[in-house]
């Protein structure tokens, strides 16, 4: 007789009161899930950090805060998670993901956000290396004699 045993797969986590946008923004190979709060006051928070601790130059956190600015929004909260890639990508990525949750909380805002690139994944990757090759298109020295 063969006993079942029953297990918990997902961990429980406390997550805050409130409805929220669930978008994920690509840029690279860096990946954002973000959960915008549309009505509380919180900022950015990306992993489990605020955005001037995250993102350590002025030059990041504006490409993270653009689509706010653009859109002319003053109250929201984010909760974003990151993973991959390098910082610049990362933040590219956010700017992606909280375009996309802006839309869908209001659709009239695409046509200020559209024309700026950043409802546009970008699909610029690096090229994989290919055999008999130094990098992906790098040959290696090629000698007559």
């Amino acid at each position: 007789m063969a006993v079942k045993k029953e297990t918990k797969t997902k961990k429980e986590k406390k997550v805050e009161t409130g409805v929220y946008i669930e978008t994920v923004g690509r840029r690279k190979t860096s990946v954002a899930r973000v959960r915008y709060f549309a009505k509380s006051e919180g900022g950015i928070i990306v992993n489990d950090k605020k955005l001037n601790e995250y993102f350590p130059t002025a030059e990041l956190r504006g490409i993270a805060e653009s689509p706010m600015k653009k859109a002319k929004i003053e109250k929201y909260e984010i909760t974003a998670r990151l993973s991959g890639g390098g910082i610049h990508s990362q933040a590219e990525a956010l700017r992606h993901g909280i375009s996309r949750a802006l839309i869908e909380s209001s659709p009239e805002l695409r046509g200020e956000l559209k024309p700026l690139g950043f409802l546009m994944r970008d699909p610029r990757m690096k090229e994989r290396r290919k055999f008999g090759l130094k990098k992906a298109r790098k040959s290696p020295q090629w000698s007559k004699r």
